[in-house]
C-alpha cells in the first residue's frame, strides 16, 4: 500500500489556491559549530494555511534550521533574522517560541512514557486552581484534544501503553493545546507503519483546513508530493530552491536532484551477483517471546544465504522479521529458542552475542540510535568496539593504530564529520548508520545481518548504503537485509523471503518477484514455501 496515496485523491480536492499572506520568513540564517557551517545564509518563506515540506540530504541543514526557528538554539547564537506575521522575534528558548504559538514536534518523541496521556499534554503547561492540579479538568480537556486528532484512548492511559503512532498524535494533541500556530515536524512518520503514517498526514491535511500552517521534513517523497503545498530543498546548509507542488508538475526525480545536486539514473546502483557456495543455514528456528513464554513468534523457521548473496527478508509490521534477526545473532531476543545454524555445512554455536560475532554473524540493528551506537561516545569508539580484540596488546588498546582504523573507515564510508573525535550522537542520520556499517565491518563478519538499514534517511545516502552493500557482497560475504520497504529489496536483492505472522511463506528469486506477489506472501503464512 502507498502510504501518501492512500488519500491522495481526496487532498486533490481540497482548494489549494489562492494562498494567504506570508506567515513566517527567515533571512540570511547562518550557524556554525566549532568546525563545521551547518547553515549559511538560509533563506525560507512560508504561507500561512499552508504545509510546507523541506528537503535535503542527511546533514544538509534541515533540523538545524527548524531548531534555530523553535528557540532550541536561541537568538545571539546564529546570524540573520526571523519575522513571524511579519514581526522580527527573537526565541531565546522553546517556551520563547511556543508563547509565540510556534511548535516543533522532534523526530524522538519528547513524551514520559510512565506519565498518563493528559498529564504529557499539560506538562508544563498545568491546569491548576488555587495552586493545585485540577484533574478533572485536565483529563477532560485532554480528551477534547484526544478527538481532535482522531484518538479514542482514556486521557488516563500512560503512554507506555501505547504505540508509536499514537504517540505521534499525542504530541501533536500536546502542540493543539498551546494554540499553534505553526507546526514543526522532524520525521513524522519515520517510525510509524503505513496506516499511522496515512493517519497522520491525513490530520495534518485536516489541521491545515482549520487554518494551522505546518512545516514538514521528511524524507519520504512520495508522502510530501501528496501533502505538502511548497517544498523548499537545503543542501549542504544553503537554500537551493523553493518548488511549488500545486500545480502537480514537480516530479520526484526532480526534488531528489535540487537534493543531491545530480539526476540519480537509478535508485539502485547497478550490480552483478557472483553468488557461490551456501554460507549460512538456518533450521527448523522456533522463538518464544520473551515475557509471555507460551506465545510463539516465529515457527520452524527455514533459510539460507550464500556467498556473494544478498537475501532479503520481507514481511508486514509484527511478523517477526527482526525478532527472528535478533535470536539467531546471540538469542538477544526471545525464549525458548530451538533450533540449528549452520555455517559451511558445520553447526555452529550462537547462544550468546559473543559466540555469533566469533562465528562470523554480525548484526546491524533497526534501531541505531538506542542499540546501534554510543552516542555520547566519538565515531572512533563506535568503529573499534565490536573487535577491541585485533588492536589490543598485552590488554592495553593502541590508541593510535585506533585512530589510523577509524580514519580510514571516515574516509572510504564517506563519513561526513570533521574528525574520528566527532561525538557520534551530533552526527546526521545517514552519518551514524555509516558508522554502524563501519563497526561491523571492521569486525569482518562472514554474514551480516542489516535491519531496515536505510531508515530515516535520504535517497543519496541510501544510494551510498546500497553501494557498500554491494562491496560486502562482491567480497564473498552473505549479507541478508531486513526491510519494510519492497522497492528496495526488488532493486537491491538476489532473492526475498517472505514472513507472514511468524512463518516464512515463500522463498522468491529476483528474476520471479513483483511487488504484488511478495505482498501476497506477506498477508497469509498457509502459503505453501513453494517460490
Amino acid at each position: 500500500m502507498d502510504t501518501a496515496r492512500s488519500f491522495v485523491g481526496q487532498d486533490n480536492a481540497r482548494d489549494r489556491s489562492g494562498m494567504a499572506d506570508t506567515i513566517l520568513e527567515m533571512r540570511g540564517i547562518t550557524k556554525t559549530f566549532p568546525g563545521v557551517k551547518a547553515l549559511q545564509d538560509v533563506t525560507l518563506q512560508v504561507e500561512r494555511g499552508t504545509v510546507h515540506a523541506i528537503c535535503g540530504e542527511n546533514g544538509a541543514g534541515k533540523s538545524t534550521l527548524m531548531k534555530v526557528l523553535s528557540g532550541v538554539y536561541p537568538a545571539g547564537t546564529f546570524d540573520g533574522q526571523i519575522l513571524l506575521e511579519g514581526s522580527p522575534v527573537e526565541f531565546r528558548s522553546i517556551n520563547d517560541s511556543e508563547a509565540a504559538g510556534v511548535v516543533i514536534i522532534h523526530q524522538e518523541l519528547a513524551l514520559s512514557p510512565y506519565l498518563s496521556i493528559a498529564e504529557n499534554i499539560y506538562l508544563g503547561n498545568e491546569q491548576a486552581r488555587g495552586g493545585f492540579i485540577d484533574w478533572n479538568r485536565t483529563n477532560l480537556e485532554a480528551g477534547k484534544l484526544l478527538r481532535r486528532v482522531g484518538l479514542k484512548d482514556n486521557p488516563i492511559t500512560k503512554i507506555v501503553d501505547i504505540g508509536v503512532g499514537k504517540q505521534q498524535l499525542v504530541e501533536i494533541a500536546k502542540a493543539l493545546s498551546k494554540e499553534v500556530k505553526l507546526l514543526i515536524l522532524d520525521e513524522p512518520t519515520a517510525a510509524l507503519n503505513d496506516d499511522d503514517s496515512a493517519h497522520l498526514l491525513e490530520l495534518i491535511a485536516n489541521l491545515k483546513d482549520e487554518g494551522i500552517t505546518s512545516i514538514i521534513i521528511s524524507h519520504k517523497l512520495n508522502e510530501i508530493e501528496a501533502i505538502a503545498d511548497k517544498v523548499t530543498i537545503i543542501r549542504d546548509g544553503r537554500t537551493i530552491e523553493t518548488l511549488d507542488l500545486r500545480a502537480g508538475e514537480v516530479t520526484e526525480e526532480r526534488i531528489i536532484k535540487g537534493m543531491v545536486g545530480r539526476d540519480l539514473e537509478s535508485r539502485y546502483p547497478d550490480h552483478e551477483s557472483h553468488v557461490g557456495e551456501e554460507l549460512l543455514r538456518i533450521e527448523g528456528w522456533n522463538v518464544f517471546h520473551p515475557i509471555d513464554r507460551t506465545r510463539q513468534i516465529v515457527f520452524d523457521a527455514n533459510l539460507n544465504v550464500k556467498a556473494g548473496e544478498i537475501v532479503g527478508i520481507a514481511g508486514l509490521m509484527g511478523a517477526g522479521r527482526t525478532e527472528l534477526a535478533m535470536s539467531v545473532f546471540g538469542r538477544s531476543y526471545g525464549s525458548n529458542i530451538s533450533g540449528h545454524v549452520y555455517k559451511r555445512g558445520q553447526e555452529i554455536k550462537v547462544g550468546t552475542v559473543a559466540q555469533a560475532v566469533k562465528n562470523g554473524i554480525a548484526y546491524a540493528t533497526e534501531d541505531r540510535k538506542r542499540y546501534g551506537l554510543n552516542l555520547i561516545d566519538d565515531i572512533k569508539r563506535n568503529i573499534s568496539g565490536s573487535a577491541l580484540g585485533k588492536l589490543a596488546s598485552f590488554g592495553l588498546v593502541n590508541a593510535n593504530q585506533e585512530t589510523t582504523v577509524a580514519n580510514g573507515y571516515r574516509k572510504s564510508m564517506n563519513i561526513k564529520a570533521p574528525t574520528v573525535a566527532a561525538i557520534t550522537g551530533k552526527l546526521s542520520g545517514g552519518n551514524q548508520q555509516k558508522v554502524v556499517l563501519s563497526k561491523w565491518m571492521y569486525a569482518d563478519p562472514d554474514v551480516l545481518i542489516l535491519d531496515e538499514p536505510t531508515r530515516g534517511i535520504d535517497v543519496g545516502a541510501k544510494y551510498e548504503i546500497y553501494t557498500i552493500i554491494n562491496k560486502l557482497a562482491d567480497e564473498g560475504k552473505g549479507v541478508i537485509v531486513i526491510s519494510s520497504e519492497l522497492p528496495e529489496l526488488l532493486g537491491i536483492c538476489d532473492r526475498i523471503y517472505t514472513l507472514s505472522e511468524g512463518h516464512i511463506t515463500a522463498d522468491v528469486p529476483r528474476a520471479e518477484a513483483t511487488p504484488e506477489r511478495l505482498m501476497q506472501h506477506m498477508t497469509t503464512y498457509r502459503e505453501t514455501t513453494d517460490a
